[in-house]
């Protein structure tokens, strides 16, 4: 055949032959480039994090949702979701004033400390639930922090009911002068629910505060609960800003700013933002990036991407158009017994998504499990399920057209 396309990929699009839409993609999206050109691409590796005592009951002891990390005074601090109960989370049809619906129910903030982000030393309590009847008094977690003016405020999820799984949650702060505290809780909400009918008028889960623009970018993930003809549950983010930490907040126009993603992990780069994008939505595990921080673009696809992952982010407040990336961060993980919504631990993801380092090592793609991975409760067939396709396929498997 003439004109066969080179054996080296050319870095500028051929305009002396046809090419398929695939190769017209790699060229406008991908701009020709593998994984070891594209600065927008890293695999993950994790570590188990020692200095968490998780019990020795399973299910009664629970950490999860770290916050973004920060440096200050020579130590790091991560603040979390820890629920210790004397049951095991067991749906919301079970779940009674001490027993919990799900993994994040009947929790409180905790924070931890470390000298080198793999040995940590738990502080204790930031924000302890209210009495009955009182704003956030069945559950507060899914931390995130902010610095601002010589303060700190820790924006959380409030809930005033048993955990249902699609629940109106909102969110709202406590303040320190110090990292340590002590914290005061607001008492009240900073960010709602939508309007009903909205893309988020069920929850605002997941708070990530940025400093960018001069003001305070407070990104968020919604979700309604549409069971309608017209349309289907969408899970997405969006983003708040706001002048004060206590707000008001503005919701942007945009909203949603992806059309993908669960937890949220976001973080400066250059002049614009990064968001990680992971587990809901068509476009799930890519990386986005948004010059003006609310239209973003995917500029990688990602393999094994971190469970709410909170980045090690010295320049999270900086604002000064010049991000420069992460390199490691704190993410949630369940172990492979029970179910996940028992019971989460803590572990550390390290990445090569940054400016200021370069590590090959992290765009080897050519992952491989064993069988460990494939046969793990979460991922191995259940035997229900091997039945229920037995029985199908007695009615759909069809012999082999000769």
């Amino acid at each position: 055949m003439k004109n066969n396309f080179p054996s080296k990929i050319p870095t500028k699009k051929p305009n002396n032959r046809p090419l398929s839409v695939a190769m017209e993609r790699m060229y406008e999206l991908w701009l020709s480039q593998e994984n070891s050109g594209n600065e927008f691409f890293s695999n993950f590796r994790y570590s188990e994090l020692s200095g968490f005592d998780y019990g020795k009951v399973d299910g009664l002891i629970s950490r999860r949702d770290p916050s973004k990390i920060l440096l200050i005074n020579g130590k790091y601090y991560v603040w979390y979701t820890k629920r210790h109960t004397n049951n095991p989370p067991r749906g919301p049809k079970y779940a009674t004033e001490t027993v919990p619906s799900f993994d994040w129910d009947l929790a409180e903030v905790w924070y931890a400390t470390s000298n080198d982000g793999f040995a940590w030393e738990e502080q204790g309590c930031c924000v302890q639930r209210p009495t009955k009847g009182k704003y956030g008094c069945r559950s507060n977690c899914t931390p995130d922090i902010l610095a601002w003016g010589g303060r700190y405020y820790l924006y959380f999820q409030a809930y005033d009911e048993i955990i249902q799984g699609g629940d109106n949650c909102s969110v709202t702060l406590a303040e320190a002068d110090s990292p340590d505290g002590p914290w005061h809780s607001l008492g009240t909400p900073v960010i709602t629910p939508s309007e009903t009918g909205a893309w988020d008028d069920a929850c605002i889960h997941d708070p990530f505060p940025l400093i960018y623009k001069g003001l305070i970018w407070l990104f968020y993930k919604g979700q309604n609960n549409s069971k309608g003809e017209n349309g289907y549950m969408i899970r997405a983010h969006g983003v708040a800003t706001s002048d004060n930490p206590k707000g008001p907040f503005d919701k942007s126009v945009l909203n949603p700013i992806t059309n993908s993603g669960h937890e949220t992990c976001l973080w400066p780069y250059k002049e614009g933002i990064v968001t990680l994008v992971s587990l809901d939505g068509p476009e799930k595990n890519t990386i986005q990036f948004a010059k003006d921080g609310l239209n973003f673009e995917i500029k990688s696809i990602i393999q094994v991407p971190p469970i709410a992952p909170g980045p090690f982010l010295p320049d999270a407040f900086a604002d000064n158009g010049d991000g420069r990336g992460i390199t490691w961060g704190l993410c949630h993980i369940n172990p492979d017994s029970g179910s996940p919504m028992n019971k989460s631990i803590l572990a550390r993801f390290d990445c090569n998504l940054n400016i200021d380092v370069d590590r090959p090592f992290f765009y080897k793609n050519n992952l491989r499990f064993d069988k460990h991975t494939y046969f793990q409760p979460r991922v191995v067939l259940p035997e229900d399920m091997k039945s229920k396709i037995i029985s199908e396929s007695l009615i759909i498997d069809k012999e082999t057209t000769k």
